[in-house]
């Protein structure tokens, strides 16, 4: 075993991956890797009740944003709106520019614009999924800490819980 990383991750069968930044969960609560797409859930500016679920493809770089009840977003003109652009931001800061460009396929250059680099245009994608997958996330929030495992996470090790 490595003495730099602890006895639970050389036993793990899935890799950890640590954050590359922490980031503020305020905007963008949710943003996953995930069904070949890079999606995740943005607060409104707005309004306190709503939410938009917003996804990149990964390949053609096809895009949608709409509301959490399948509204479209308003600010879809045939260009990435401010709840994709804020999306794509916080995946870089989660997860690092190489490896959501890497995931997304895209060839960012060197100014670092991953958002300038998806050329694709609107595609509409149910949200219902990505939606439940947050809540679902929510309701972890509310179970005590605990060092044995869940039975809906029991791929992650028992001492994972920071």
């Amino acid at each position: 075993m490595s003495a730099d990383s602890p006895a639970w991750e050389q036993r793990s069968t899935a890799r950890v991956v640590s954050p590359v930044r922490p980031r503020k969960l305020a905007k963008v609560p949710f943003v996953e890797l995930a069904d070949g797409r890079l999606q995740g859930v943005v607060s409104s500016g707005s309004d306190i009740e709503r939410v938009y679920v917003s996804s990149v493809a990964a390949g053609t770089h096809t895009y949608d944003c709409s509301t959490n009840n399948n509204r479209p977003c308003g600010g879809l003109y045939g260009a990435p709106c401010k709840h994709l652009r804020l999306l794509v931001d916080e995946a870089v800061t989660q997860y690092g520019l190489d490896r959501v460009a890497g995931y997304l396929r895209a060839d960012v250059g060197d100014d670092g614009d991953l958002i300038g680099a998806l050329g694709g245009g609107v595609e509409r994608t149910p949200v219902a999924m990505v939606f439940s997958r947050f809540l679902r996330h929510l309701a972890y929030l509310e179970l005590p800490g605990a060092t044995a495992p869940l039975p809906e996470l029991h791929w992650f090790p028992a001492g994972a819980v920071r």
